[in-house]
């Protein structure tokens, strides 16, 4: 296999945001804040252009295209301003054309109102066209939902199936009406807009699944109460191949993952791959779609949970299985796939994890990304036939001249004895003695850490603190057992894990105790506050971004909406509320509090970070709030995070007493 240069490379970096001339020049903050220079990338079925999406100017975003050959320079088709439109993702539907999800969020009367939309577009920018149903002024309500992709029908030059949800229509002083409600399938011609019905409109349908040759053969529809609030059950069905009847696939309780998820329909074989527990961890399962509904294993570990099939291409051929233990690893089920994984990673510099991005529709030619903790990974484009790679894009230019930190997996003892996984980055040409340190518990908390390049922690490894990672017990991954009753209602198991962290830290003599800090992103942040409730004398200084700080609070989000019931569920009622909220115990906490917020978030209500603020004061205790109007969750704009970056290293330095 050779490794070949092509002269793309440069002219795509620049697009990006800063040559690797200058990367040694781009400060530490915008280093690290900046967003991800490639997300979403895709080749064409001929496999001679690949498209990605790349940040603008504060939330926004632009769709790229270029021939892979590196014979033009990239063309920017579409751009999202961020203010408030974004695109969320983007697919290629023909040679030449591509559609995307455009996706809203902004406040109206007090509400956060989020919409998407469906567009398409030619590669170079032009004909484009508005797939999503339009509105109609005799509606019976808003409707926000723009649909989403089913098929991409490869083959069919521009033409899909899309979902669709449809919303009665009435006229004052007429007899007209349409009265076809629900979510259904259509295909739909990109370039004309013709459409055809394939799927009648379902009430409570959430998800259909295709063979990916255009035949719809499973949905999904949502339990709900009589007053249309969601249960968290989902009744699947499926229909034989080449049939009109549904049939029973099985129930799925999203609340505990018991029942049958279906994720693809292989039309070779006529089943479906799911996900399914197997002795309290989920395992990859298929199911016949013959009539028998025969139940087959396919893929399991007796250790953490499988994450779902690994998939190749716009026809999402089943290649595979992904799962993490130590790192993420796949179980190829296509032998010259398993072979080519592992060449490619001992080819390629540093042993990198390897995932196949895309894919010609003939498969000859492959688009891989490969990183590792050190890389924050490079995409490549591998022609099959000729056995050569060319290098293509970075994904975080303005890293290149950094030198980055080793992520070591290691194993903290609680104080119960469990041993909790936990990745730890100590700066590079440290003694790794004695350091100010950073424990630095993930968000979720239906999530886990991994191994690889993680932008916070190699941050502060890069400003000099050693950071510890680790997968408490509340963490997804390790089956049932571990989850426990996830880590609200089980928060003493969890905020006692995150705690037994810093000590471990201190025991193994890497972090001087006076210089012990923590910082936590969401249902992180939750736990660097209650960690400060729990242990008051443990950390010397907190850090929270967009934090749960009352358990109360985070279900009154949910009032009078679909999912009040399952965050109910959820979250529990009993003395567990009072005790882990820290905003209701904000007078036990000693250490100095940071917080960030965006203001438009709408997973973790601004709300709480106000509250928390507001207590500490109370309470007479040192507290900042900083606050980011127009910006969600995730604060994607690269010059807020820096100034978040920047604003926690000279809040901790100042709390540590660091020099």
């Amino acid at each position: 296999m050779k490794l070949g240069r092509v002269p793309m490379l440069a002219a795509l970096l620049a697009a990006g945001a800063s040559s690797l001339a200058l990367a040694q020049q781009v400060p530490p903050e915008k280093a690290f804040g900046a967003r991800e220079s490639v997300t979403d990338a895709s080749l064409s079925p001929d496999g001679k252009t690949m498209a990605f999406l790349a940040p603008a100017a504060m939330q926004g975003n632009a769709l790229f295209t270029v021939p892979v050959d590196g014979s033009a320079a990239p063309t920017r088709a579409i751009m999202a301003s961020g203010d408030p439109e974004r695109l969320s993702s983007c697919s290629w539907v023909a040679n030449d054309r591509l559609v995307c999800n455009v996706f809203t969020l902004r406040q109206e009367s007090g509400y956060l109102v989020s919409m998407s939309r469906q567009i398409a577009v030619d590669a170079t920018g032009s004909n484009l066209k508005m797939v999503s149903q339009r509105d109609s002024d005799m509606a019976w309500y808003f409707n926000g939902f723009g649909g989403a992709v089913v098929d991409l029908l490869p083959g069919q030059d521009g033409t899909i199936l899309m979902g669709r949800w449809h919303t009665p229509e009435s006229k004052a002083g007429s007899l007209i009406t349409k009265t076809k409600e629900g979510y259904g399938v259509e295909r739909v011609d990109t370039r004309t807009l013709q459409t055809k019905p394939v799927v009648r409109p379902m009430i409570g349908a959430t998800e259909f699944i295709s063979d990916g040759s255009g035949e719809v053969r499973i949905a999904g529809i949502s339990q709900t109460t009589g007053d249309y609030v969601q249960t968290g059950l989902v009744k699947y069905m499926y229909r034989p191949k080449g049939g009109s009847d549904w049939k029973d696939l099985g129930t799925l309780d999203t609340r505990t993952n018991e029942g049958f998820n279906p994720y693809i329909v292989d039309p070779t074989t006529d089943v479906a791959y799911g996900l399914q527990k197997d002795n309290g961890r989920l395992a990859l399962f298929k199911r016949a779609l013959d009539g028998t509904n025969t139940e087959t294993e396919v893929f399991s570990r007796p250790d953490v949970d499988i994450d779902g099939p690994l998939t190749l291409g716009r026809k999402r051929r089943v290649i595979g299985a992904s799962f993490a233990t130590e790192k993420r690893q796949a179980h190829y089920f296509d032998p010259a796939m398993e072979r080519l994984a592992a060449s490619l990673s001992k080819a390629l510099p540093g042993s990198p994890l390897i995932s196949f991005e895309g894919a010609s529709d003939d498969e000859q030619r492959l688009l891989i990304w490969a990183g590792s903790d050190t890389d924050p990974g490079r995409y490549y484009l591998l022609d099959r036939a000729t056995k050569q790679m060319r290098p293509l894009l970075l994904s975080r230019p303005e890293l290149e001249g950094y030198t980055l930190a080793p992520v070591k997996a290691v194993q903290v003892k609680a104080s119960d004895g469990a041993l909790i996984p936990a990745y730890l980055t100590l700066p590079v040409g440290s003694t790794g003695k004695g350091l100010p340190a950073i424990v630095m518990p993930h968000g979720g908390p239906g999530a886990r850490d991994e191994w690889g390049f993680d932008w916070l922690s190699q941050y502060f490894a890069a400003k000099g603190y050693a950071v510890l990672q680790p997968n408490f017990r509340g963490s997804t991954g390790y089956g049932d057992q571990w989850f426990k009753n996830n880590g609200f209602q089980s928060w003493k198991t969890a905020i006692g894990d995150v705690a037994d962290s810093g000590r471990w830290l201190v025991s193994q003599g890497i972090a001087d105790p006076s210089k012990l800090a923590i910082f936590g992103w969401s249902y992180g942040g939750y736990a660097a506050l209650q960690s400060g409730v729990l242990a008051p004398d443990l950390f010397k200084a907190i850090v929270a971004v967009a934090p749960v700080t009352d358990l109360d609070e985070l279900k009154k989000q949910y009032q009078d909406t679909g999912e009040e019931k399952v965050i109910r569920d959820f979250v529990g009622s009993g003395p567990h509320i009072h005790e882990g909220s820290p905003a209701q115990n904000a007078a036990a906490i000693k250490a100095p509090v940071m917080l960030f917020h965006g203001e438009l978030d709408r997973n973790v209500r601004v709300v709480e970070s106000r509250l928390m603020a507001d207590r500490l004061r109370d309470a007479g205790k040192n507290v900042q709030l900083t606050l980011y109007p127009k910006l969600d969750h995730y604060l994607e704009d690269a010059n807020t995070r820096a100034d978040m970056l920047a604003k926690s290293d000279a809040f901790l330095r100042a709390s540590l007493r660091i020099k």
